[in-house]
């Protein structure tokens, strides 16, 4: 690594790091600069931005087809429907399944969902029926269950039955003294997988003389559903005692249609997390943070993308004589933290032609990435000689450190805000690359944004 000045810091850092030069001494950087082009010396001011959403579920989906069943339909006695998903500490799942022989009653644990880990951040694991309620939706006016003409199996057509007077989301009143108790129906197991992996099994254990009614005796068919992930107390499918929200619980809840309420959670499922505090570096042509296809330098990027600590990076760059500084105050903040929706990082830097700009700042919800230019930098001059300026968000990338095993993002029990303590993952033995581990992660543009303007 060739630093390309004389090791005087030229730019703010936001922290408590090495100051700006500011007595404006000459550097090898700028003389070298003027040398090569006559240019002067340029100040920019540079901005991330983080601009993910500042809510959204962990996963979402649909459960629609019974296990060894090859295309979807109900879940009959005997058939179990199973969710698999990643969840970590602090997270819940909620789910929703038509109870069909009525107008507009479902399943489902309460708003708050079950929650997936114990109060001491152990993964819950056995029974959880007792946590699965029946819902009346209150969309639709109720009729003897198995027995409406208005209920899907006896109507004409979809949504036909009169408004439900009263239309709050409510426990199932048992008005006509049939309803069954949901053990006598649905079997609800979790299991715990480990390394944050778990599933949800609901199992049909209704038999022919389960429902009783004017029209007979029969089990109770149960339809294909929707889940979500999500952080506890967050009620992503309805709150109890208020209306129905108008994202499709009607139609889940009248019909058994859930592509409605699918695509709404959808919409709203996203990774969610703040950017970690991070490292500027202003340097040659030669790459100063790292090689792509490299093992990490060893000079602080590992504890930056696995721990969003930069003062490690910070130092050995001052140290090997390049202007480089460490953002961590996102701006009106009275002091260091994440950058969470909304809310930007900025920091001044100092350049001639010649120089490049290279920045990292850790994606938190991960084991080691972070975004940043790619290795060589960004020229901070056009070949004319002129400042560049605008939005860079399309020449940033999420890089994979190599430095820590990958786990789910957003639910990794060795990730920055589950982990007992930093670099507690496993090691990688990897290289700098873009993120390539099978897991779907959000576009750059729907996370960050980056502009520089000169002064």
């Amino acid at each position: 690594m060739d630093p390309t000045d004389d090791g005087d810091e030229l730019g703010e850092d936001g922290t408590d790091g090495a100051d700006a030069d500011e007595e404006g001494e000459d550097d090898s950087t700028e003389d070298e600069g003027e040398e090569e082009s006559g240019g002067e010396a340029q100040t920019f001011v540079v901005e991330i931005e983080n601009v993910s959403p500042s809510t959204g579920h962990l996963l979402s989906g649909t459960t629609a087809v019974p296990e060894g069943a090859d295309e979807p339909g109900p879940l009959l006695p005997g058939s179990t429907y199973v969710v698999d998903f990643h969840a970590g500490p602090g997270h819940a799942i909620s789910f929703a399944h038509m109870f069909v022989p009525s107008n507009d009653l479902f399943y489902g644990p309460d708003s708050d969902g079950i929650a997936l880990y114990d109060a001491e951040g152990n993964p819950r694991s056995g029974d959880v029926t007792d946590e699965v309620l029946l819902w009346d939706a209150g969309t639709e006016a109720n009729e003897e269950p198995g027995a409406g003409p208005n209920q899907v199996l006896n109507q004409g057509d979809a949504d036909t039955g009169p408004a439900d007077p009263d239309t709050s989301v409510r426990l199932a009143s048992d008005d006509f003294g049939n309803l069954p108790e949901v053990s006598d129906v649905l079997s609800v197991e979790l299991i715990a997988h480990g390394d944050s992996m778990f599933s949800l099994r609901l199992t049909n254990v209704s038999t022919g003389t389960t429902l009783t009614s004017s029209e007979g005796d029969s089990p109770v068919p149960v339809a294909p559903g929707v889940w979500a992930v999500h952080g506890e107390g967050e009620a992503p499918l309805f709150m109890e005692g208020q209306p129905d929200a108008g994202d499709g619980l009607e139609a889940l809840a009248e019909d058994g249609a859930i592509d409605g309420l699918a695509a709404a959670l959808a919409e709203r499922t996203a990774l969610v997390g703040p950017l970690a505090p991070g490292v500027w570096v202003v340097h040659g042509e030669q790459p100063a943070l790292f090689e792509v296809g490299e093992a990490d330098l060893g000079q602080g990027l590992e504890a930056l993308a696995e721990d969003g600590d930069p003062s490690g990076l910070e130092a050995s760059l001052l140290d090997a004589g390049y202007a480089a500084g460490a953002y961590a105050v996102p701006e009106g903040a009275d002091g260091p933290g994440p950058l969470f929706s909304g809310a930007r990082y900025s920091f001044t830097v100092e350049a001639a032609p010649g120089d490049h700009l290279s920045f990292a700042n850790m994606l938190v919800q991960s084991n080691d990435l972070f975004y940043g230019l790619d290795a060589a930098g960004l020229a901070l001059f056009s070949e004319d000689g002129a400042p560049i300026s605008g939005d860079l968000t399309a020449q940033i990338q999420l890089w994979d450190a190599g430095t820590e095993v990958n786990q789910f993002p957003g639910a990794g029990l060795d990730q920055a805000p589950r982990q007992s303590g930093p670099n507690t993952g496993a090691d990688e033995g990897g290289v700098v690359m873009v993120v390539d581990d099978g897991y779907a992660y959000p576009a750059v543009s729907d996370v960050v944004r980056v502009t520089i303007t000169p002064q």
